[in-house]
């Protein structure tokens, strides 16, 4: 059985769960250590998400359609 990757609000929610499980102190030492690194692996796949959601956003399509990086007025 394949597992669906989760979207990112999935993601953000099992993240939150796991450092408030952490954070309670009240989680044996080694399922503390997989939660750590499950924490790890959806902060990486959040990131990941972020990064590639910033670069689409940057990009506007001209009037022919193509995409063009979006200047900022800033630099």
């Amino acid at each position: 059985m394949t597992k669906e990757k989760q979207t990112f609000e999935e993601s953000m929610e099992e993240l939150e769960t796991i450092i408030k499980g952490l954070e309670s102190g009240d989680v044996p030492l080694e399922i503390a250590l997989e939660e750590f690194q499950r924490g790890v692996e959806l902060s990486k796949q959040c990131q990941e998400t972020l990064a590639n959601a910033e670069k689409t956003l940057t990009k506007v399509m001209s009037q022919d359609g193509q995409e063009i990086e979006f200047e900022s007025k800033g630099e």
